[in-house]
């Protein structure tokens, strides 16, 4: 890793750990996700994959690995409720459109800010730390939003589904695991999770 690349990550990892101290409940992380989370995260995703939605974005990490996968940025939508990290994604990624919301209102911006239906959601988001109320709205929204097939990525840092259970059944949701890292802090598993067809 160069110089400016260790810089840049000390910085973010400062920041993280403001933000975390500042809210707890809705960074649930005190350093930003590493590289191979990364790229386990955004695996099987390309072109191919059509519109992405990226939620709860941070510092760009996955955003980077997204890129690098060659999804065109016309069809990548961040969706970050922080200001301070909105404003520094705005920063780092000028030609990516970047929305500071709730992730409840992804069908909203993936309607009205999207060339299509979103093949696939990468998710940032402390879903585990969040409520079942909250749980349930945004994997709602987000399956409201997906093309039929579609995915939706999340890391956690545990060993279950990163989903209450009462709302992975109401939803009728299935999880895969894809992949494990001990090369982040904290060791995450990666859950592919898509909707049981009816």
């Amino acid at each position: 890793m160069s110089g400016p690349e260790q810089a840049m990550q000390a910085g973010d990892t400062a920041r993280f750990l403001r933000a975390w101290l500042a809210d707890p409940l809705a960074i649930a992380a005190v350093a930003p996700s590493g590289r191979t989370l990364a790229r386990l995260m955004t695996a099987g995703i390309g072109p191919e994959t059509g519109p992405v939605i990226e939620l709860g974005p941070g510092t760009g990490v996955f955003t980077r690995a997204l890129l690098s996968r060659r999804v065109a940025p016309e069809n990548l939508l961040l969706i970050e409720r922080s200001s301070a990290f909105t404003l520094l994604l705005r920063e780092r990624f000028p030609d990516l459109d970047i929305v500071c919301d709730l992730a409840q209102r992804l069908d909203h911006h993936a309607r009205a800010r999207l060339p299509g239906s979103p093949g696939a959601i990468v998710s940032g988001l402390p879903l585990l730390a969040m409520s079942r109320l909250d749980q349930q709205e945004i994997l709602t929204a987000a399956f409201s939003a997906l093309r039929p097939g579609g995915t939706f990525v999340q890391f956690t840092y545990g060993h279950v589904p990163p989903v209450d259970k009462a709302v992975a059944r109401g939803l009728g949701l299935r999880f895969d695991c894809i992949g494990r890292t001990l090369r982040n802090l904290p060791p995450a598993s990666v859950y592919s999770i898509r909707r049981i067809p009816t």
